[in-house]
C-alpha cells in the first residue's frame, strides 16, 4: 500500500492539483464572506453554510484521493456502466425529484442532503464519449461512430432539459469541441452555424421589423464562408443550410413567445436591453455589477464588502460567488481567479495532448471543455454578458454535488495522466 501511494505521489501532476486546491480555498473563504454571521464567526461552524462546505471539501479531497488509488484502466472498462447508472439517476429525478427555483433537478436523500445527478452527468458523458471514440476501430468519418457520439451527448442533455435546468444542459455543447479535436468532418462548420444561429436569434429579437434584411445579410456572409471552406463544393448542402436558416429566423418569434417560459423571456429581454427590470429579473445582475465595480482595483478587503455583508446580491454564495471576489478582492482578486482558471484550462489541454491513449486524451479535452463552459457562462452572467441561467462556478460556488463532481472529474484525469507512461 505504501509503495502504491509513493508511486502515485511521484507521478501525479502537482501543478493541476495545486491550482485545484487554490480555487477550492478561495471558494471557501468567499462563501464564508458571503454568508458571514457575527453570531457564528467560526469558519468551521457546521450550522452555517461555510461550515457545511468544509464537510464537502473534506469529502471531495478524500474521494479524490480514493480515485487516485483506483486502477486507471477501471474508468475505461466501466465508463458505459457509469454512464447508464447516471442516466438512470436522471430519469429518477423526473419521477422523484424535488423542485428548487423552477428546476426539478434534485433528489432528496434525507437529513438535509440533496443530490443533483446533472452535475455527475457531465463527467459520465465525458467517460462514455472517451470510451467510445477511444476504441481502435473508432473513426468519426463513419456515420455510425458519429451517430453514437451524438446519442451519448444528447440523451443526458435532453433529460437535463426536461428537468428545466437549461444552464446545465448548455454545458453539453462543450463536447462539440472534443469532436472537432478528434477530426469529425464538418465540426468547424457546425460551430460556425451555432454562432450564426445565436446571432440570428439576437438580431431577430432586437430588430424584429427588419427580419428580411437580417436573413439576406447572413446568407451573404455564409455564402462567402462556404465558398472559402468548400472551394465551390457542396452547393446542395449550402442551399439546405439557407433553407434551414430561413425557417429558423421566421420561427424565432414563435419559439420566444410560445416555447420559452416567462422568466426566461424576461431574462433575455433584460440582457439584450429590450426591457429594464431592476427590481425583478434584472435585479441580480444589476446588484452583481455594482458589487464587482465597487471593488475598484484593490478591493474593499476581506469581510468588508457592503454589497456582500448586507445581502444585496441574491444567491451570492452559489451562482454569484464571483461578486464576492470582485467586491472584496477588486480587479486584483478577479484577475487572480481568472488567471487560475486559464492556467488550469491550459494545463489540462497540455496534459491531454501528451497522453498516449486516445481515451485519456479525449477525456482530458472533455473536462477542459466542461470547466470552460461553466467558467465562461458563470462569470459572463455575473457581469451582465450572459443571461442568468443558474450555473455554478467550478470549485468556488457552494454545493456538495458540484464540488464532488468536479473533483472526481479532475482526479480521474490526473490518474490517467499519472498512468500514461505505463502505456506503450
Amino acid at each position: 500500500m505504501n509503495s502504491t501511494r509513493n508511486s502515485i505521489i511521484g507521478k501525479i501532476d502537482w501543478v493541476t492539483v495545486l491550482i485545484y486546491l487554490a480555487l477550492v480555498l478561495i471558494g471557501w473563504f468567499s462563501i464564508y464572506s458571503a454568508k458571514y454571521d457575527e453570531l457564528h464567526p467560526n469558519m468551521f461552524d457546521l450550522s452555517q453554510v461555510y461550515g457545511k462546505q468544509v464537510i464537502w471539501i473534506v469529502a471531495a479531497l478524500f474521494i479524490g484521493f480514493v480515485v487516485l488509488l483506483i486502477d486507471a484502466k477501471f474508468f475505461n472498462a466501466f465508463a458505459l456502466w457509469i454512464y447508464f447508472l447516471v442516466i438512470a439517476s436522471l430519469v429518477m429525478v423526473l419521477v422523484y425529484g424535488k423542485a428548487t427555483k423552477g428546476a426539478t433537478s434534485w433528489i432528496d436523500l434525507g437529513a438535509g442532503i440533496k443530490f443533483q445527478p446533472s452535475e455527475f452527468a457531465k463527467m459520465a458523458t465525458a467517460l462514455a464519449l472517451a470510451s467510445h471514440l477511444g476504441r481502435l476501430d473508432s473513426d468519426l468519418r463513419k456515420r455510425n461512430t458519429r451517430l453514437i457520439s451524438y446519442a451519448i451527448i444528447l440523451v443526458p442533455m435532453a433529460l437535463v432539459l426536461l428537468q428545466n435546468d437549461t444552464g446545465s444542459a448548455l454545458v453539453f455543447i462543450s463536447f462539440l469541441f472534443v469532436l472537432y479535436r478528434e477530426g469529425m468532418p464538418g465540426a468547424g462548420i457546425i460551430m460556425l452555424l451555432g454562432v450564426a444561429a445565436v446571432m440570428l436569434f439576437v438580431f431577430t429579437l432586437v430588430w424584429s421589423q427588419k427580419v428580411m434584411y437580417i436573413v439576406l445579410g447572413v446568407m451573404l456572409i455564409l455564402t462567402m464562408v462556404f465558398y472559402l471552406i468548400q472551394k465551390k463544393k457542396g452547393i446542395g448542402k449550402m442551399l439546405a443550410v439557407f433553407a434551414c436558416l430561413f425557417v429558423f429566423v421566421f420561427s424565432i418569434n414563435f419559439a420566444f413567445n410560445k416555447v420559452l417560459q416567462e422568466h426566461q423571456r424576461t431574462r433575455i429581454e433584460v440582457l439584450l436591453g429590450m426591457k429594464e427590470d431592476l427590481k425583478g429579473a434584472g435585479y441580480n445582475v444589476h446588484q452583481s455589477k455594482i458589487a464587482i465595480g465597487s471593488g475598484g482595483f484593490w478591493g474593499k478587503g476581506f469581510l468588508q464588502g457592503t454589497q456582500t455583508r448586507y445581502d444585496f446580491v441574491p444567491e451570492q454564495h452559489t451562482d454569484f460567488i464571483f461578486c464576492t471576489v470582485g467586491e472584496e478582492g477588486g480587479f486584483k482578486g478577479t484577475a487572480i481567479v481568472v488567471l487560475l482558471y486559464v492556467a488550469l484550462l491550459v494545463r489540462l489541454i497540455v496534459l491531454a495532448e501528451r497522453q498516449r491513449s486516445a481515451f485519456s486524451r479525449i477525456y482530458g479535452y472533455s473536462i477542459a471543455g466542461i470547466i470552460f463552459m461553466h467558467f465562461a457562462i458563470n462569470i459572463g452572467m455575473t457581469i451582465g454578458l450572459m443571461p442568468v441561467i443558474g450555473i455554478p462556478l467550478p470549485f468556488l460556488s457552494y454545493g456538495g454535488s458540484s464540488l464532488l463532481a468536479f473533483t472526481i472529474m479532475l482526479a480521474i484525469f490526473v490518474k490517467q495522466d499519472a498512468y500514461r507512461l505505463n502505456i506503450l
